[in-house]
């Protein structure tokens, strides 16, 4: 399919979803052929999603498979729907839809995040450059928000030379902490495209040097502990991953822990505490608790 012009259409579905459910219909989105998804937070009720598809994708079976998706999600208790909102958009109203929702944003005290379209000139702030891709991170998200905002006043405080920062996504938080000073961070996440992603988006911002990008899961990433390491990861992850943490965060470091809904911050922060890890700092933004967790071993040598 073709506009009048020519060009190339592109199909956009539409998506009222809850927080909860908000990224495991993401990820479907993608596995359906999205060449973008981008949540927006609405001023009340559930946030919106809008996936962008090439016109291939099919109009009518495209609303067919995510309404049937939605409606699983829907059987499972969580909020999603009623239907998708499927419709067509010339190629240059889907550049438009796609860019209006990555306008540079200032996050902190230091930081200013752009795209690479939009970068804007050198001022007070560091300027982090990322291209929004496939790779979760782009700063506009309440949790990235809250990653960033500790790291800026860990760094500054703690000054800490190395860093690990687990499930990378576009690599935006090893980037800042190298941006920030961090002479060392391990990037790791298991997806491939994230990776290319976090590559990518490094040199972009002149700091190949310092950030090292690699294919890693958390649960067997060989690495020596760090006295900071970056989570950026959900509720359940950090769950199973609280003992692993132990072993990843040096003695007296600092775990950033993001991903986290305000209701689920608490149950988060006991289960870390089991084995080891103070809650010193927390940030709260669009319904969402990013924190910030010493390591004091219980168990401490002498």
């Amino acid at each position: 399919m073709t506009t009048a012009a020519g060009s190339t259409a592109y199909v956009e579905a539409v998506i009222d979803v809850g927080d909860e459910a908000a990224e495991a219909l993401t990820n479907f989105l993608w596995e359906q052929g999205a060449v973008g998804v981008v949540e927006e937070a609405l001023p009340a009720g559930p946030a919106r999603l809008r996936a962008f598809f090439p016109v291939s994708a099919g109009i009518d079976a495209l609303a067919v498979r995510i309404d049937a998706y939605v409606a699983g999600l829907r059987a499972l208790g969580l909020a999603a729907g009623p239907h998708a909102r499927v419709t067509s958009l010339a190629d240059a109203d889907w550049a438009a839809a796609w860019r209006e929702h990555f306008r540079p944003v200032a996050v902190g005290k230091r930081l200013l995040i752009a795209p690479p379209w939009e970068t804007p000139a050198a001022g007070d702030r560091l300027v982090l450059t990322i291209e929004p891709g496939r790779a979760f991170g782009t700063g506009h998200h309440g949790t990235t928000a809250g990653c960033l905002e500790l790291l800026e006043s860990i760094v500054a405080v703690e000054q800490p030379a190395r860093a690990l920062d687990l499930g990378t996504g576009s690599g935006i938080l090893a980037i800042a902490a190298a941006r920030l000073g961090v002479a060392s961070v391990l990037a790791c996440d298991s997806d491939p495209d994230a990776i290319a992603a976090a590559a990518s988006n490094a040199a972009l911002n002149g700091v190949a040097d310092h950030v090292h990008a690699s294919i890693a899961d958390v649960a067997t990433l060989a690495a020596e502990p760090a006295p900071l390491v970056l989570a950026n990861l959900l509720a359940a992850a950090h769950r199973v991953f609280a003992a692993r943490y132990a072993t990843l965060v040096g003695a007296g470091g600092i775990l950033v822990a993001g991903g986290l809904l305000d209701a689920e911050a608490d149950d988060v922060a006991r289960a870390l505490a089991v084995h080891g890890f103070r809650r010193e700092a927390a940030r709260n933004l669009e319904g969402w608790t990013s924190l910030a967790l010493r390591h004091a071993p219980l168990h401490a040598s002498a």
